[in-house]
C-alpha cells in the first residue's frame, strides 16, 4: 500500500515512523514533510494550499491512502476535495471540521446537545465585547474563533487583559474575524481525550496531558504544546464513562444529525472537575504533541487500524497498548512563541539515536546541505517510553543536553503533577 501523509510537523514524523512498521505499507510520502521524515519517506515539496496540484502528485503517485495530519486543510475541505477525486482519505470533512475551525460552533452544539461545557457569550464587535467585560466576573478566558495554532486563546485575570485580548483578535492577530468567543475560567485539570472513528464506530484512543504554557510551572503565553504525557493519570472508567455519555456520544449525534459522518481522529480537550468531564474545544485530528505521545504505545498496526476506518470497519478491530508510560518533551527555538530567528544549524543531533524506548520527531527542521535547520518555533520532539515517568523525563533530559544546542529551549518539568521529586 501507498501512503501520503499531509503535513510537515512532529505529528507527521511520528505518523510516518509508527506507519513504516507495517508490513502493508510499500511506499511512504510526506508532503511536505521535514528534515526528520526525510530519512523514512519520500518528501514532496509542495503548496498545501493548491488542492489540484496535491491531487496530480497522488494520482501521478498512485497512492492508496491519504492520512491529513494538520487541521488547515481539513478545516479548508481538502478530504472533500480527494473524496471528489475518488481518492481514500483518512480525515474528517469540510463541515465536520468547523468542530475545530469554529469555536462558536461547537459551543453552539454544546448548548443544543447539553454537553458540559463552559458558560460562554458571542461576541459580533469589539463594542459588545467591551460592554459585556463591564459586569463579567475574573478570571475569564477570551478566544478567537479561528484556527491559531493554539494561541488564540486568552487567560484574563483582569479587565485590562481582556480588552487587550479582545484588540488583539479583532485587530487581525489570528487573521480576519468578526466573532469572538467570551467563556467563564474553568477550574481543574486539563486531559485530552482521544477516539477514532469509521462514522459508524468509534473507539477510545488513548489519553494524554498536554503542557500549553511556555514556562515551567504552567507560567507565560500560551503555546502549541511544550510537552505531553501518555496515559493521563486522571483517567478512571468511570471517568472514561461520564466523557463518552455526556460529550463524545451526544457530538457524534450532532455529527449524524447534518448528514454527516465523521471519520478520523477526534480530539476533546477537556476540563476534570471532581471527577466530572467539561469539554474545552475539539480538534479534528491528532494533537500535538500529544500524537507523538501516544503512538509510540500502540500494539498493533496502525495502518490497519486507519484503513479499517476508511473502509467503515473498525467495529472488528481491537486496538491495543503497551503497558509503559511515554513522554514527550519539545526542544524549541529560544523567542517562541513570539519572535525567533530561523535558519539555525543543530549541530549535535547525531549524539542522540533513536531506539525502541526513545525517539526524536522533528518539527520545524529543515535538510539544507546534509544539515539540519531550525526553521520554527518547535524544533524536535523528544520522546522516552518507560515504567514510570520520572525516569523518562530524566532519560529524555539526558537525550536533550546531548545535542547541547545553544539556539534552544525546553521546560524541563513536563509531568510534574505526577511526578513527586
Amino acid at each position: 500500500m501507498k501512503i501520503a501523509i499531509i503535513g510537515s510537523g512532529g505529528r507527521e514524523h511520528a505518523l510516518a515512523h509508527q506507519l513504516r512498521k507495517s508490513s502493508k505499507l510499500s511506499e511512504i510520502y510526506c508532503i511536505p514533510g521535514n528534515a526528520g521524515t526525510e530519512k523514512i519517506s519520500i518528501n514532496i515539496d509542495l503548496n498545501l494550499e493548491n488542492f489540484h496540484e496535491l491531487y496530480e502528485v497522488l494520482n501521478e503517485k498512485k497512492i492508496d491512502l491519504v492520512i491529513v495530519g494538520p487541521e488547515k486543510p481539513l478545516v479548508e475541505g481538502v478530504v472533500d476535495f480527494l473524496e471528489s477525486k475518488n481518492i481514500k482519505v483518512f480525515g474528517p470533512r469540510k463541515k465536520v471540521s468547523q468542530l475545530e475551525g469554529s469555536k462558536i460552533f461547537t459551543k453552539k452544539i454544546c448548548d443544543k446537545y447539553k454537553i458540559p461545557t463552559a458558560n460562554f457569550k458571542i461576541c459580533n464587535s469589539k463594542d459588545e465585547a467591551f460592554e459585556f467585560l463591564s459586569s463579567a466576573n475574573f478570571p475569564l478566558v477570551v478566544k478567537a474563533d479561528v484556527i491559531a495554532a493554539g494561541k488564540g486563546v486568552y487567560i484574563c485575570k483582569k479587565i485590562e487583559d481582556a480588552e487587550l485580548a479582545i484588540n488583539d483578535i479583532f485587530g487581525g492577530k489570528f487573521g480576519r474575524t468578526e466573532q469572538l468567543l467570551i467563556e467563564e475560567f474553568l477550574e481543574g485539570d486539563e486531559m485530552s481525550f482521544f477516539i477514532i472513528s469509521d462514522g459508524i464506530t468509534y473507539k477510545t484512543f488513548n489519553t494524554a496531558q498536554d503542557h500549553k504554557r511556555v514556562g515551567e510551572g504552567d507560567t507565560g503565553m500560551n503555546t502549541g504544546g511544550m510537552g505531553a504525557y501518555s496515559p493521563s493519570s486522571l483517567i478512571n472508567n468511570e471517568l472514561e464513562d461520564k466523557i463518552l455519555k455526556k460529550i463524545i456520544d451526544p457530538t457524534l449525534k450532532a455529527v449524524s444529525e447534518m448528514g454527516e459522518k465523521y471519520v478520523g481522529f477526534l480530539y476533546a480537550g477537556l476540563m476534570i472537575k471532581n471527577n466530572e468531564p467539561f469539554l474545552i474545544e475539539y480538534n479534528v485530528r491528532m494533537g500535538d504533541p500529544e500524537c507523538q505521545t501516544i503512538l509510540p504505545l500502540i500494539d498493533n498496526d496502525l495502518v490497519e487500524i486507519i484503513d479499517a476506518c476508511c473502509n467503515s470497519n473498525l467495529e472488528h478491530y481491537e486496538i491495543k497498548w503497551k503497558n509503559k508510560r511515554s513522554m514527550c518533551i519539545v526542544l524549541c527555538s529560544k523567542g517562541y512563541p513570539e519572535k525567533y530567528n530561523k535558519n539555525i544549524e543543530i549541530k549535535n543531533l547525531n549524539e542522540s539515536e533513536s531506539s525502541e524506548k526513545h525517539y526524536i520527531f522533528h518539527a520545524g527542521t529543515k535538510l539544507v546541505n546534509d544539515k539540519v535547520l531550525a526553521i520554527g518555533g518547535r524544533v524536535l520532539n523528544f520522546v522516552n517510553l518507560s515504567d514510570n515517568f520520572s525516569s523518562g523525563r530524566k532519560e529524555i533530559i539526558n537525550e536533550i543536553k546531548k545535542i547541547n544546542w545553544e539556539g534552544g529551549f525546553y521546560r524541563s518539568d513536563i509531568g510534574y503533577k505526577v511526578i513527586n521529586e
